[in-house]
């Protein structure tokens, strides 16, 4: 269907590339291709990240699906090099390797926490480097790169995404107000993506423990959505629920453990009268004249928008490669032996922040195709202005029969 926003990527971590595909992208849609680049590299950044993010300087090259800056309305596809794969082409080849190579990198010995040996007993590998290199995180920067492209779309009808890290290795911070411009402007310049100086000062102590100790830290993160319209999701069906769509596309994030909407798991100690967010009205507001003194839903009830900023909340396990590795088994010999150890990260989180903010700005984008539809962004456009004017015409109707 013309008008169903999704994507798909392909690619492995020391492969030649990864790469992605977004299809139901409307027609007439100016891309800036620099602003791609600039979320990857907000991706590649934080405070404890490992010594691939030294090696690779990702850029996006769109390959189909736009002219003269503009979406043709069909798949876009793009790629992004790594650029450590020339030092693994004949590791990683797509073809059979000669009779003489002797693998230097397989893997026997599965890491506690990682995909390595569910994934060897699904797809049936011997060496889980045929599990891992897909498993891996170095995957997320097509989705970043995918929701660079999205944002752009959101921002043609001013709706804005924003994230922050709100705990490292148990130093929790608040989030900030989504108008409190100065708390954003200290997140966007602090390498752990908190606007809290004083706890982020502490995350980092913490993850410089971690790894003078040979460990690795996890934390969680806030998304923020402003600006979203009522009505986008459904009640009708479970995969429709625009909270659902939500979990599910940050909870596939790897090492992602939970995934929250508003106040989350605190409603489950919280009597109606204080979780529950009163109705007012602000008769100012021509379009929608209804307010929330409080937004514990995190913007969402009954599965669909509800004017107000949407949350989401969630948090990441330590990432599994230590340095001084956890107990596990070699498959072959079934005996003990100390986990393989990939090269990795002391702490992913402030970089998860942003793939998360990636994937909420795909679900809103999808479900926003999906509410006002059209092949082109001025089909879009006439049917965002014809939605409010009907709200508005409804509402004035309301008020009117009301004061009768």
């Amino acid at each position: 269907m013309a008008t169903r926003l999704d994507f798909c990527t392909a690619g492995e971590s020391h492969g030649r590339q990864l790469t992605a595909i977004l299809t139901g992208l409307p027609a007439g849609l100016p891309v800036d291709i620099s602003r791609i680049d600039g979320e990857l590299a907000r991706r590649q950044g934080g405070y404890g990240r490992g010594g691939r993010m030294q090696i690779e300087s990702d850029r996006a090259l769109i390959t189909s699906g736009m002219r003269h800056g503009r979406t043709l309305g069909t798949p876009l596809a793009l790629t992004i090099e790594n650029r450590d794969w020339p030092n693994w082409e004949q590791e990683m080849s797509v073809t059979p390797p000669s009779q003489a190579f002797v693998s230097q990198r397989a893997v026997s010995v599965p890491r506690p926490g990682h995909a390595d040996l569910a994934g060897a007993a699904k797809f049936g590998h011997r060496d889980m480097r045929n599990v891992l290199e897909r498993a891996s995180a170095r995957k997320t920067a097509a989705s970043v790169a995918v929701g660079a492209i999205c944002r752009q779309l959101l921002e043609q009808f001013d709706i804005e995404v924003v994230s922050c890290v709100v705990n490292i290795a148990g130093i929790r911070a608040e989030a900030g107000s989504p108008s409190d411009e100065q708390f954003w402007a200290r997140v966007a310049d602090s390498d752990v993506r908190c606007g809290d100086q004083k706890a982020a000062q502490q995350m980092r102590q913490a993850i410089d423990e971690a790894a003078q100790n040979g460990d690795t830290v996890g934390g969680e993160f806030e998304v923020c959505a402003t600006c979203v319209p009522p009505g986008l999701g459904s009640t009708a069906m479970w995969q429709e629920r625009l909270d659902s769509r939500l979990a599910a596309a940050v909870m596939g994030i790897p090492a992602i453990k939970s995934v929250e909407i508003g106040l989350g798991r605190v409603v489950a100690d919280c009597p109606g009268s204080q979780v529950h967010d009163p109705i007012e009205v602000d008769r100012s507001n021509r379009r929608w004249p209804f307010v929330r003194p409080t937004n514990n839903a995190g913007g969402i009830e009954g599965g669909i928008s509800n004017g107000e900023p949407i949350v989401v909340r969630a948090a990441m396990k330590p990432i599994p490669t230590l340095t001084q590795p956890l107990p596990s088994v070699e498959l072959s010999s079934l005996k003990p032996q100390p986990a393989h150890a990939e090269r990795s990260d002391v702490c992913a989180v402030p970089a998860a922040s942003v793939v998360g903010e990636a994937m909420v700005v795909f679900v809103l984008a999808q479900a926003l195709r999906e509410k006002f539809g059209g092949d082109s962004l001025e089909d879009m456009k006439a049917a965002w202005a014809s939605y409010w004017q009907r709200l508005a015409k409804l509402w004035q109707q309301s008020g009117e029969v009301k004061s009768k």
